[in-house]
């Protein structure tokens, strides 16, 4: 199997992603270099994030948001949250949603899991184009691939089944200010 580095992941975005993108999420960590420093200050308890190095994404965020091509995502995750979910709910999220990203939460401490379900994360480009992401057991981004095409019902069903249950971030964040970090004792 042939794996899409970023670059090439790049430009299959590109490519397909002309109206929706989905993203299945499901691991309690990811490695990645552009988070920078940003795990580290959050959990040292500094005040934000580095404005700069969000500020690109935020940009294509809204750019695509006032063009129409919409960014969607549900996370699969279990309660309690572990630092880097905190992290990436108050320092990711929360910003995501207000640069015109659809974060949505599957919390399987509340809720079942949606049927069917994937082992591994994944993107659904224009409902129509699969980008199966892999990592290594550290969360590192390692590549991507590009399944058969006639899997591509399979992670059609598979988005529209965590669509249905999920909760979106922002009812779902306000409901576990448990794992915010103000409201947690040091």
């Amino acid at each position: 199997m042939t794996l899409l580095d970023v670059d090439a992941l790049d430009g299959y975005f590109a490519t397909y992603h002309t109206r929706d993108a989905f993203r299945w999420e499901g691991l309690a960590y990811y490695d990645v270099d552009s988070d920078d420093n940003d795990y580290v200050r959050y959990l040292r308890g500094e005040p934000e994030p580095d404005a700069a190095g969000k500020s690109e994404w935020l940009d294509q965020l809204r750019s695509d948001s006032a063009a129409g091509r919409s960014w969607r995502r549900v996370h699969i995750l279990r309660t309690p949250l572990s630092d880097y979910l905190r992290y990436e709910c108050e320092w990711g999220y929360v910003q995501n949603v207000a640069a015109g990203e659809d974060v949505r939460i599957v919390d399987l401490t509340e809720q079942s899991l949606p049927d069917p379900f994937p082992d591994h994360d994944f993107w659904l480009l224009d409902g129509q184009h699969v980008v199966r992401m892999h990592y290594d057991s550290r969360g590192r981004f390692v590549g991507a691939s590009v399944p058969a095409v006639d899997d591509v019902a399979l992670y059609r069903q598979a988005r529209d089944a965590a669509w249905a249950v999920a909760r979106p971030f922002t009812a779902w964040w306000q409901s576990h200010p448990e794992f915010h970090r103000a409201g947690r004792s040091t």
